[in-house]
C-alpha cells in the first residue's frame, strides 16, 4: 500500500513539474493520440485542452494553422524532428517531437515541447532589416562612386541616365545647339551644367541661366540683349549688357523655352541664325560667341502643332535632343539622392541626421511627382521638422498629413466620410498586418478573402 501511495505522490510529483514548466509540453501515443497537454502548451498553441488531450492528432490538421503535425512526422519518421510554426493565435512557436521506444525498438510515446518565440522573430526581423539598411548604405554609397555622385555632381546610376550623360559628353566638344525634355524638377539643368564642364573649350567661361517664362516678353529682351542709357524709362546710366554678353565665351542655358512669348522665339532665332545681338535702342550688332542650351517640360512637338511655337525654332534648337526620364522611373537613383541630399543639408545645417531603411523604403514606393525638387525639399523638411537623429517614414510630410487629417475627423473636422472610412481602414489594416503577420492569417482572423487583404495593403502602402 505505502509503495502504491509512493508511486501516486511521484506521479503527482511529475504533473506538478510538467504543468509547472515554461515550454509547452504534450504526449502522444505510438498512434498519435494525446495522452496529456500541460497549460504552456495550450497558451503557446492556442489549441485547448478539452480539445486535444484524448484526440488524434489527424483531427486537428487543417490548412490554415495547423499544415504539418510535429508528432505525426516523428512517428512516421521515427526520429526527432523540429520545426517553426505560426499558431492560431498569432503566436510563432518552436516545435520539437522526440520519439519514446520500448525495448522492442517500438515507437510507444512522442514528446512534443513547444517554446513561443515570437519576440525573437520579431528580432530577428529588426536585424535582417538592419543588416538589409546596411547594405543598402554599402551599396549607395559603392555606386555613387562609379560616375559622378559628390558635392554638386549629379547622381548618375539609371541605365537611361548613363546613356544621357554619354550622349552629352560625346556633344560637349561640339559647339551645338542642345534641346533638353523632361518633367520639371527632373534634373535638366544638371544635364546642361555637365555638357559646360565638359566643354574643354567653355568650362572656364560662364554658365548662364535664365528663366524663359518667369519674366513678360519686354523683360525677357532686356535680360537677354541689353539696353542702352534712356532706351527706356528706368533704364540704368551707361546702359548694361544682357546675358548674352555675359555668357560670351560660354553656355547660355534657356530654362522652359517652350513658355518663350511669340515675339521674343523670332528674336531669338534671328540671334542663333546670325550669331548677333542688338541691344535694346542700339542700331549696332554685337557678335557672341555663345552655346545655347534649351529646355522644357512641354511637348514642343505639340506645341509647334498648335501654332504656339515656331516650328524654325524649333528645329532650330532641336540639334541634339536628350529627354529625361522622371524620377519614378529611375527607381535605383532615390536612395543614392536622398543619401547626397541628407549629407548636403547635415553639412548646411550642422546636424547629423540618419535615413532609416524603412524611410527609404518608403521613398522607394513614392511615385515623386515633384522628381528630384520634391525630393530634395522633402529631405530638408525632415531635417529641419524631426527632433530625433534617425528618421522614420512617420515623419514624411504626407504621413503627418495624414494623422492631421485623422484628428480632425476625430474632432468633427470638415472630413469626407469617404476619407474616414479610408483613414480607419488603413490604420485598422496597418495593426492587424503589425500583429498577425502575414495576409493569409489577416485574412483568416479578419474574414475576408486573401485576395482582398493584399489589394488593401498595396492600396495604403503597407508592407
Amino acid at each position: 500500500m505505502k509503495e502504491f501511495e509512493g508511486y501516486l505522490f511521484k506521479l503527482h510529483e511529475l504533473e506538478k513539474i510538467l504543468e509547472a514548466s515554461f515550454d509547452g509540453i504534450m504526449v502522444t501515443d505510438g498512434e498519435g493520440n494525446c495522452l496529456l497537454a500541460n497549460s504552456s502548451y495550450t497558451r503557446n498553441t492556442g489549441i485547448r485542452h478539452d480539445d486535444i488531450v484524448g484526440h488524434n492528432l489527424k483531427e486537428l490538421i487543417n490548412p490554415v494553422w495547423m499544415k504539418r503535425s510535429v508528432a505525426l512526422e516523428v512517428i512516421r519518421a521515427g526520429e526527432p524532428m523540429s520545426l517553426e510554426h505560426d499558431t492560431q493565435n498569432g503566436n510563432h512557436i518552436i516545435v520539437t517531437g522526440t520519439p519514446i521506444f520500448d525495448e522492442n525498438h517500438n515507437l510507444v510515446r512522442v514528446v512534443i515541447n513547444t517554446r513561443d518565440i515570437s519576440e525573437i522573430k520579431q528580432m530577428r526581423a529588426k536585424l535582417d532589416e538592419a543588416q538589409s539598411m546596411e547594405k543598402l548604405y554599402l551599396k549607395s554609397l559603392g555606386l555613387s562612386k562609379e560616375l559622378i555622385c559628390i558635392n554638386d555632381e549629379p547622381v548618375v546610376i539609371n541605365n537611361r541616365m548613363r546613356d544621357i550623360f554619354e550622349v552629352a559628353k560625346r556633344v560637349s566638344s561640339y559647339n551645338t545647339t542642345v534641346l533638353i525634355t523632361g518633367e520639371s524638377g527632373t534634373g535638366k539643368e544638371i544635364v546642361a551644367r555637365y555638357i559646360h564642364k565638359m566643354d574643354k573649350c567653355r568650362r572656364s567661361k560662364p554658365f548662364i541661366v535664365i528663366n524663359c517664362g518667369a519674366m513678360p516678353s519686354n523683360l525677357l529682351e532686356s535680360e537677354l540683349f541689353g539696353y542702352t542709357e534712356g532706351a527706356f524709362t528706368g533704364a540704368i546710366k551707361g546702359g548694361k549688357k544682357g546675358l548674352f554678353e555675359e555668357a560670351n565665351g560660354g553656355v547660355l542655358f534657356l530654362d522652359e523655352i517652350g513658355e518663350m512669348e511669340h515675339q521674343m522665339q523670332v528674336k531669338l532665332l534671328r540671334v542663333l541664325e546670325g550669331r548677333k545681338i542688338k541691344r535694346i535702342g542700339q542700331a549696332e550688332e554685337i557678335p557672341v560667341n555663345v552655346r545655347i542650351i534649351a529646355a522644357t517640360n512641354r511637348n514642343l512637338e505639340e506645341e509647334v502643332a498648335a501654332g504656339r511655337f515656331r516650328e524654325d525654332l524649333y528645329y532650330r534648337l532641336n540639334v541634339v535632343s536628350l529627354k529625361v526620364p522622371p524620377l519614378r522611373e529611375r527607381g535605383e537613383e532615390i536612395v543614392p539622392l536622398a543619401i547626397k541630399f541628407i549629407n548636403y543639408f547635415n553639412n548646411l545645417y550642422g546636424t547629423q541626421k540618419q535615413l532609416t531603411y524603412d524611410l527609404m523604403r518608403g521613398f522607394e514606393q513614392y511615385e515623386w511627382p515633384g522628381n528630384i525638387r520634391e525630393l530634395k525639399n522633402v529631405i530638408e523638411n525632415l531635417v529641419v521638422t524631426t527632433e530625433d537623429d534617425y528618421i522614420y517614414s512617420t515623419d514624411l510630410p504626407w504621413e503627418r498629413d495624414k494623422r492631421i487629417h485623422i484628428k480632425e475627423a476625430d474632432a468633427g473636422g470638415t472630413i469626407t466620410l469617404k476619407d474616414a472610412v479610408a483613414n480607419f481602414e488603413s490604420r485598422f489594416l496597418a495593426n492587424a498586418k503589425e500583429k498577425y503577420g502575414t495576409t493569409e492569417k489577416m485574412a483568416e482572423i479578419l474574414d475576408v478573402n486573401q485576395s482582398t487583404i493584399s489589394r488593401k495593403l498595396k492600396r495604403y502602402g503597407i508592407n
